[in-house]
């Protein structure tokens, strides 16, 4: 049984970005203290995006030795490896660029320069989960083998989607696979790449980074437990830790008792 979400809200989008920020440098920190590595799977998005200036911005960060970190990616646009839209690109010029890391620890998705297809790149990702899992093994639970992940970043759509997982769609479903590919999403581009729900879930600590009142309705319906399959963040469950870090207009519609029970900063 995976963790129980416990909400954090704070003023707005750039104070929850500077706060999601200190908060990911210490526990990176405290990962490598403890394993001597660390794992990180970001999210694009702006307020992801926002999210690693904010790393990059913070003398902290100098706490992570960030040659031993490990970073995956939630999912990616089946886009041209130099395009604007990919969270990978948008991850290096926020982030990466500023940091010694080790290139070898980066494992992006394909994009359209080295794959025919979504699926294409999905399988070879999926792989690339199985091969680094050799030297961290750690069971998704549903036979899949995955390296450990410390930390999950996740952003959500005000139609409740994570990662490249839409409400009612196939890959929401998709439970014995590691990564697919998605033909049809209904956020352009249409041709995305995405973890699924398991390997989500297999994550020792999952954030959802949420902010803006067009989220306020989805993050309403998740945190209530909603069925996943119309609204997959209601899924969305670390094996340690599920941390919700909202803004005050993306907890606008959540019931008193919710509210009550989180913390407000």
């Amino acid at each position: 049984m995976n963790a129980e979400p416990v909400l954090h809200i704070h003023p707005d989008a750039e104070i929850l970005a500077a706060a999601v920020a200190r908060r990911l440098i210490a526990r990176l920190a405290l990962a490598q203290k403890q394993h001597g590595d660390a794992s990180v799977v970001l999210t694009g998005g702006s307020l992801g995006i926002n999210t690693l200036r904010a790393v990059a911005a913070d003398a902290s960060r100098t706490e992570v030795d960030w040659q031993r970190v490990d970073f995956w990616w939630g999912d990616e646009r089946f886009v041209a490896k130099d395009s604007p839209d990919r969270n990978e690109l948008q991850a290096r010029q926020a982030l990466l660029d500023a940091l010694d890391i080790d290139e070898d620890r980066v494992h992006a998705f394909g994009s359209t320069d080295d794959f025919g297809s979504p699926h294409e790149a999905a399988e070879a990702y999926a792989e690339e989960l199985r091969r680094v899992s050799g030297r961290d093994a750690n069971d998704g639970g549903d036979g899949l083998p995955l390296p450990r992940f410390d930390v999950l970043l996740l952003g959500m759509g005000p139609d409740g989607h994570i990662a490249s997982l839409f409400p009612d769609m196939a890959g929401i479903r998709q439970l014995d696979r590691a990564a697919i590919g998605v033909e049809d999403s209904p956020k352009p581009p249409p041709q995305r790449v995405s973890l699924t729900l398991p390997v989500i879930n297999s994550a020792e600590e999952v954030w959802l980074v949420v902010a803006g009142e067009d989220k306020a309705c989805a993050a309403g319906l998740a945190l209530a437990g909603a069925n996943d399959v119309q609204v997959p963040a209601a899924g969305a469950r670390g094996r340690q830790a599920t941390i919700w870090l909202v803004d005050q207009a993306a907890a606008a519609r959540l019931p008193d008792a919710l509210r009550a029970a989180g913390e407000t900063y």
